[in-house]
């Protein structure tokens, strides 16, 4: 029986994608690579972050999300910053119909020079983690797509 975990996403099958791990027994996250070579252009005002494919997505139970968090050394070192400072994989996003649930992590780089994030590189991190229930909750819509479907009608 599966529990959580992660999968290679459907059209990732044949691009050798690594599935996360912990580096060491006390880490609290999984170190997510790159799926495929991606430049990351210099920020201008306005711009739309660039999407960084990771060929993966997870699985979990309905009472868990995935937290996608930036490297500590990206800003420092690169000057990658994630655009929506954390990313939040909901349960009900894995298997989605629009994308498999194909995770990627938002990036601006903030250095002067574009950014080659080469396939196989370390991006970020998943952690795992539970959330509560306010006691009156009683959503009951389901999920209708991928990237961005919470809002749609």
């Amino acid at each position: 029986m599966k529990n959580r975990g992660f999968e290679v996403a459907h059209g990732f099958e044949d691009q050798d994608i690594h599935l996360p791990v912990r580096k060491t027994k006390k880490s609290a996250g999984y170190d997510v690579e790159a799926a495929c070579d991606t430049i990351i252009p210099p920020y201008v005002f306005g711009m739309k972050p660039t999407l960084v494919e990771t060929g993966l997505k997870a699985y979990m139970p309905e009472d868990e999300f995935l937290l996608l968090a930036n490297r500590s050394s990206n800003p420092f070192k690169k000057g990658l910053v994630m655009a929506n400072s954390v990313g939040i994989i909901d349960a009900d996003y894995y298997g989605n119909a629009d994308n498999d649930g194909a995770m990627k992590f938002a990036f601006y780089n903030f250095g002067k020079e574009e950014l080659l994030i080469h396939k196989g590189e370390a991006i970020g991190q998943a952690i795992f983690m539970k959330y509560l229930k306010v006691d009156n909750d009683e959503t009951t819509q389901e999920r209708c797509g991928g990237f961005g479907s919470t809002d749609k009608k």
